[in-house]
């Protein structure tokens, strides 16, 4: 859906959670523990992690595209070893300080669409449009297994919600950057919404803030 309104839109889709990834695929790839924040700050200042929009012979399902120094990397960072360990890596401040930089670079000289957790009050709190999108815990723990089964044909619905639950507690819990809503978000119930009915109800919303500014 994102990358979709991006298209539409017209706008830079960026995933900030897939550059966590690339760093927890990282340090697993060179043995590097994820609870050493330096070792892993080591790695980025090291690595050149570029994140751009699929070619067309790349487009099969993938949101976008993640280069670790040149290998394509889209795939295996959604991978288990990752998931397990992501949110540990992104839990590091020293980690998260070195990633927003890079984050809001991206930002800096274009208009973008910015998937993340912490975007709306961390990454780009001026940001002309805050979105927070939420579903119930039983849609969302569903959309978690159909994600997972692609890679994980093996994996249980018990264990997606499992994941999800963990990676909610990691992510709301952690010291720096915990999820929160923001006052000014636009919190958007997705429970009873297609992805097409979600996508364009932001499509409108964006359009009528477009014509304001203009």
């Amino acid at each position: 859906m994102t990358r979709y309104l991006a298209q539409k839109l017209h706008l830079t889709y960026i995933d900030t959670g897939a550059m966590y990834r690339a760093v927890t695929w990282l340090a697993i790839r060179n043995g590097v523990s994820v609870d050493d924040p330096s070792a892993l700050v080591e790695l980025i200042d090291k690595a050149e992690i570029v994140i751009r929009s699929p070619l067309p012979s790349e487009n099969h399902g993938r949101l976008s595209t993640v280069l670790v120094n040149g290998q394509d990397v889209s795939w295996l960072i959604r991978q288990e070893p990752v998931n397990a360990r992501v949110s540990t890596v992104a839990a590091h401040h020293e980690v998260r300080s070195k990633l927003v930089v890079k984050q809001r670079f991206l930002a800096l000289n274009q208009d973008v669409i910015m998937e993340g957790r912490d975007i709306t009050y961390r990454v780009l709190p001026e940001a002309q449009l805050k979105i927070y999108l939420t579903a119930s815990e039983e849609e969302r723990i569903k959309r978690h297994y159909f994600e997972l089964i692609k890679l994980q044909p093996e994996i249980t619905l018990e264990q997606a919600g499992t994941s999800l639950r963990q990676r909610d507690k990691n992510d709301k819990t952690r010291v720096t950057d915990p999820l929160r809503i923001m006052p000014d978000a636009w919190v958007v119930d997705t429970t009873k919404l297609s992805i097409v009915e979600v996508a364009n109800l932001i499509m409108n919303e964006a359009m009528a803030i477009r014509s304001k500014i203009k």
